[in-house]
């Protein structure tokens, strides 16, 4: 088969996705936002950077948690529902009546 003069070998030289204009970001940078998040979290403002941990890893897998997933995602999410449970915990555990309320 002779691939000259406008004779291909291949149908469709490019993929359609890379057509396609890019409107939202890749699930690779979500999952490394998410994974720096979640690491940032444990040392400043849990209650805000472990939500947005939590959200960016979710999103970098693809909304599922079957199929492939990439390990900064995974990693994202957990140490995100880590950081938001211990910033629960810790508002709890001052805000009551034994943390210095009126009594």
């Amino acid at each position: 088969m002779m691939a000259g003069f406008g004779n291909t070998t291949r149908k469709h030289p490019r993929s359609r996705d890379r057509m396609r204009p890019r409107t939202r970001p890749d699930r690779a940078s979500l999952g490394i936002i998410g994974l720096i998040c979640a690491i940032a979290g444990f040392f400043v403002l849990q209650i805000v950077l472990g939500p947005v941990a939590l959200v960016c890893g979710w999103l970098a897998m693809g909304r599922r948690w079957t199929g492939t997933k990439s390990m900064p995602a995974l990693v994202a999410v957990v140490l995100g529902a880590i950081d938001t449970l211990l910033a629960i915990v810790w508002l709890a555990s001052s805000a009551g009546p034994a943390g210095g309320g009126l009594l």
